[in-house]
């Protein structure tokens, strides 16, 4: 295979975006002249088509039994159905997996490297209804079920689906720089490389809808309005509840307290601003409710692991 090549792993029931994400990524860098493009190839245990958990059939290049990933190669294991996995596709994996250059999953591919033997001593990540799993089967591994994506050494493994495609970018940034993976990011229309620290939810996912009517119109508020007064008394107002009321009835509907709610949704809102826009930090901290940069600052420290200035300068345009 060439310096940069990409073997993928097919097998029966894989989630078919875990693949198609991830191999668009490295695909497009064909499109920049002076890079060179990664040869990218699939292969299923016994070289014939394999039918993906949504019915879609592909047709791999050839067999794992011929292919042997070294120097140079990174080998991508998409996710599938835990249980439905191919008893020698692990062990191909446990044999020959190591011997890649760069070894990462995408979603439950986790498990499958976990299954190998390939993540013991390490930090990983999966998807989040399956860190648990991965937790008590694998104690060998170092579970992390918030990030996105986990890189330790020369292993990287992600969280659920389009979490590939974050993790794809950061790849292509290492071998190609920061220019083509955003130009990359930008043709896909995907938010740039999200780090990989940032959490699997939105806030907005990660917080249930509340039933009522009344908390979910605040629910949408707070997402509009992120530079508007979100204190507790304010948002008890807007719902027609007292602030005692409202904190309780907030937090057992969505899962979460009205505090940590709108943090998410601000550091969401001001990522967003870092990234598209040309505001400065004490724009953007007041557009955000912050008040003020340092305010700012804390919340993304503790949040993202960085502050403003420093993803400005790695995410934005």
């Amino acid at each position: 295979m060439s310096p940069r090549s990409v073997l993928a792993v097919l097998y029966d029931g894989m989630q078919s975006l875990d693949l198609t994400g991830p191999v668009e990524v490295f695909a497009a860098v064909s499109h920049f002249p002076g890079r060179t493009p990664y040869e990218i190839r699939t292969a299923s245990p016994d070289g014939r088509p394999v039918r993906t958990g949504s019915g879609l059939t592909l047709v791999p290049d050839g067999s794992l039994e011929d292919e042997r990933p070294g120097p140079g190669t990174t080998l991508l294991v998409p996710g599938g159905r835990y249980g439905d996995f191919d008893a020698r596709l692990t062990a191909w994996l446990r044999a020959h997996g190591g011997g890649a250059q760069r070894l990462v999953s995408v979603c439950t591919g986790g498990l499958l490297l976990a299954e190998a033997g390939l993540l013991d001593g390490r930090r990983a990540t999966t998807h989040w209804s399956a860190c648990e799993q991965m937790a008590r089967d694998h104690p060998r591994v170092a579970v992390e079920p918030d990030p996105i994506y986990v890189r330790d050494g020369s292993v990287a493994t992600s969280a659920g689906v389009t979490a590939g495609i974050d993790l794809a970018l950061a790849l292509v940034e290492e071998d190609h720089g920061r220019q083509v993976a955003l130009s990359i990011a930008r043709h896909l229309v995907v938010f740039l490389r999200r780090p990989g620290n940032q959490a699997q939810f939105s806030a907005q996912l990660a917080a249930q809808t509340a039933l009522r009517e009344p908390l979910r119109e605040v629910q949408h508020w707070i997402t509009e309005h992120p530079g508007e007064d979100l204190g507790v008394e304010a948002l008890a107002a807007r719902a027609g509840l007292s602030p005692r009321h409202f904190a309780r009835a907030f937090q057992a509907e969505t899962g979460v307290t009205p505090g940590r709610y709108v943090q998410h949704v601000r550091v969401e809102h001001a990522r967003r601003l870092l990234e598209d826009s040309g505001e400065g930090v004490a724009q953007i901290a007041r557009a955000c409710g912050y008040g003020t940069p340092e305010a700012l600052r804390r919340a993304f420290v503790k949040t993202l692991g960085q502050p403003p200035a420093e993803y400005r300068r790695r995410f934005g345009r």
